[in-house]
């Protein structure tokens, strides 16, 4: 198949939603038709393809025409792994090319990626077909691999609205003296988190990648977050928002992991976070060592997430992922596949799937949140919890102390250690 012979091109998409998603499709589409290919839409990403079957959309200019700035996805999502067993993958490139279609544009994360980059490896390697592909890299994480000042499409609006629901509970912890725990998605990195924290002006945000090589013990959570309420007392305010990265939960030790109930992973082997009462288990032993400190806190829980996914994109994501979808169709044209297409200042830039491929785990990279960059440090300066630079302050524990039932010294050597780290 020679650069410009496409008749036919497929698109699907997979993981969860993220806003954006129908702009993509839009933009494809229109320019496809364009230049006189066909356009189908697969609903719910690789399910149907695995089974054999092809649950197909006719995409056309008519019927994409308003669906840019709207949230979801016309053609729905789905997490299925075509990548387990041989028989899926078989049945995915033989129904794909049983129906003509001979370049396939993926919608996704980094699930959706590697699943995309063994289709073709196994079409091209195992079967002899010229099966071209390209990914649009979609996740209101912001963890795929690219370079550190390139967002995955979505994450803006997820950060904007997320950031306007910060600032509502941080007005309501106002106005009744609450205290709210606050777990944002985000999956393994704290991306999303540190964006809405920084944007919302949270009073604390936690993210995994303050404990490299993980190993995040629950413990270690708590002290911080009590310490964080002794200096907003000390400071008057008895209330706050804690923001909180997932990335925290799937990072816990072991020893912790085994005391939440519902823990289960999707097909990917990701825990199934919203199922994890993480939430109920922190605020019982924030609400346990504060007790212990004769304090008592009204602490509401609350998950930051489904409600960010579905969101009508705001104007920077309808133009990032128009600009990707045209993008994504011009790289087939020209013979391009295997590839992920990202735009790097103002320049389309496509990266080879397998360069996006931890050599040690065969899995996409995860890009995590860089804690020596300015962006953290910038954001950790405006936080209240206990730092390095409250060592020097020989009466804070005297102070604190003083808000609570016990000792100067045994505050300090329960808490002193946060100041170190």
């Amino acid at each position: 198949m020679s650069a410009s012979d496409i008749n036919k091109i497929g698109i699907l998409v997979g993981g969860g939603p993220a806003p954006g998603i129908n702009s993509v499709i839009h933009a494809a589409t229109m320019e496809a038709c364009q230049d006189g290919i066909d356009v189908v839409g697969i609903y719910d990403g690789f399910t149907h393809l695995m089974a054999g079957k092809l649950v197909l959309l006719p995409l056309t200019p008519q019927h994409v025409a308003y669906i840019y700035g709207e949230g979801g996805s016309i053609l729905h999502t789905a997490r299925a792994n075509p990548t387990r067993r041989q028989v899926d993958l078989h049945n995915v490139v033989s129904t794909l090319v049983d129906n003509g279609i001979q370049a396939l544009i993926t919608i996704g994360g980094d699930d959706t990626a590697f699943s995309a980059s063994r289709v073709v490896r196994y079409a091209q390697q195992v079967m002899g077909v010229d099966l071209r592909s390209v990914h649009v890299p979609k996740t209101i994480d912001n963890d795929l691999p690219l370079p550190e000042d390139i967002t995955t499409f979505g994450f803006e609006t997820a950060r904007e609205v997320g950031t306007k629901l910060v600032m509502n509970l941080k007005k309501d912890a106002f106005t009744s003296h609450n205290w709210f725990l606050v777990m944002s998605m985000g999956r393994k990195a704290g991306h999303l988190a540190l964006g809405i924290g920084k944007s919302a002006m949270a009073t604390v945000t936690l993210i995994p990648e303050e404990w490299p090589g993980g190993n995040i013990r629950l413990q270690h959570v708590v002290d911080i977050l009590v310490m964080t309420v002794l200096l907003r007392l000390l400071e008057g305010k008895p209330y706050g928002v804690a923001l909180l990265a997932e990335g925290i939960l799937e990072n816990l030790d072991e020893q912790d992991l085994l005391a939440l109930d519902n823990l289960k992973r999707d097909e990917h082997g990701h825990i199934r976070l919203a199922d994890v009462n993480f939430l109920d288990i922190l605020k019982k032993a924030m609400e346990t060592d504060l007790a212990g400190l004769g304090l008592q806190m009204r602490m509401v829980k609350q998950v930051l997430g489904y409600e960010l996914r579905c969101a009508p994109p705001v104007a920077y994501d309808i133009e990032y992922t128009r600009e990707l979808g045209m993008a994504a169709v011009d790289f087939l044209q020209r013979g391009g596949t295997n590839a992920i297409i990202t735009l790097q200042h103002g320049q389309v830039v496509p990266i080879p799937y397998e360069d996006m491929i931890d050599s040690e785990t065969g899995r996409t990279e995860v890009r995590m949140v860089n804690i020596n960059s300015f962006h953290y440090r910038s954001g950790y300066k405006f936080m209240t919890r206990l730092k390095p630079e409250h060592a020097a302050d020989e009466t804070l524990f005297e102070r604190l102390a003083a808000l609570t039932n016990t000792s100067a010294d045994v505050l300090k050597e329960r808490y002193a250690y946060l100041a170190k780290s």
